[in-house]
C-alpha cells in the first residue's frame, strides 16, 4: 500500500471507529435537525467544521501548536452536547426547520470553532502514529482526506436513517389519522436529547477524575 493510501485508510478509520464515538457523535448532533432535502445547509456547516479541524490538525501536526491532551479530550465532548442542547433549544423557539429562520452566522462560527478543537483531538493520533516519520506533508494531507470522506460517509448515512425513520413513523401516525407537521422536528429532539445525554455520560467521569 502506498504512503498516501495508508495514512488515507488511517483517517477514514479513525473518525469512523465506533469504539472511539466522539467524532462520530459530534457529526450526527450537527446532522440531526436536518432533513435529506437540506442537504446544501448541511454541507455548509460540515464545511465549517473541516476548516476548523484542518487548520489545528496541520497546526498541531506539525508543531506549531500544542495543547494538554486531557483538556482536550474533555472539551470534544462538551462541544457535542452544546451543539445537542442548541439543536433542543430551537426545537421550542422556532415554528419550523427552515433554514432561512436560523442564525446561520452563530451556527457556522460555532462548527468552525468546534472543529479548532476536535482538529487537535485528531492531530494527537496523528502524531502519535507517525513516530518519527519526517515527511509529514503527504502522512497529514492523506490522513486529512481519509477524515473528510469518513465524515461525508457519516453525514449521508445519519440523514439516510433519520429520513427512513421520519417516513415509517409518517406511515404509522396517517394510519392512525394523526398529524405529521411535526414528526421532522419531533425526532431531531429525540435524537439530539439521546445525544446529549450520551455527551453527559463522557464528561461527567472526567470531571470526576
Amino acid at each position: 500500500m502506498s504512503e498516501f493510501g495508508l495514512y488515507f485508510r488511517l483517517g477514514f478509520e479513525h473518525i469512523s471507529d465506533l469504539s472511539g464515538y466522539d467524532h462520530i457523535l459530534f457529526v450526527i448532533a450537527l446532522a440531526a435537525v436536518y432533513s435529506l432535502r437540506e442537504w446544501k445547509h448541511m454541507l455548509v456547516l460540515v464545511t465549517a467544521f473541516t476548516i476548523g479541524h484542518s487548520i489545528t490538525l496541520a497546526l498541531a501536526t506539525l508543531g506549531w501548536m500544542n495543547m494538554d491532551a486531557d483538556l482536550i479530550e474533555t472539551l470534544i465532548p462538551i462541544t457535542i452536547l452544546i451543539t445537542a442542547l442548541i439543536n433542543i433549544v430551537e426545537r421550542f423557539s422556532k415554528d419550523t426547520l427552515g433554514a432561512e429562520k436560523r442564525d446561520w452566522r452563530m451556527k457556522y462560527v460555532l462548527a468552525l470553532a468546534f472543529g479548532l478543537i476536535h482538529g487537535l483531538g485528531f492531530s494527537s493520533y496523528l502524531r502519535a502514529i507517525l513516530g518519527t516519520e519526517q515527511n509529514l506533508v503527504t502522512p497529514l494531507f492523506s490522513f486529512n482526506v481519509g477524515l473528510e470522506l469518513g465524515q461525508l460517509v457519516i453525514l449521508v448515512i445519519t440523514l439516510s436513517v433519520s429520513a427512513g425513520i421520519v417516513f415509517l413513523i409518517n406511515v404509522v401516525l396517517k394510519r392512525l389519522k394523526r398529524k405529521t407537521d411535526n414528526t421532522q422536528r419531533n425526532w431531531a429532539t429525540l435524537l439530539s436529547v439521546w445525544i446529549a445525554v450520551l455527551a453527559l455520560t463522557m464528561i461527567l467521569p472526567m470531571i470526576g477524575s
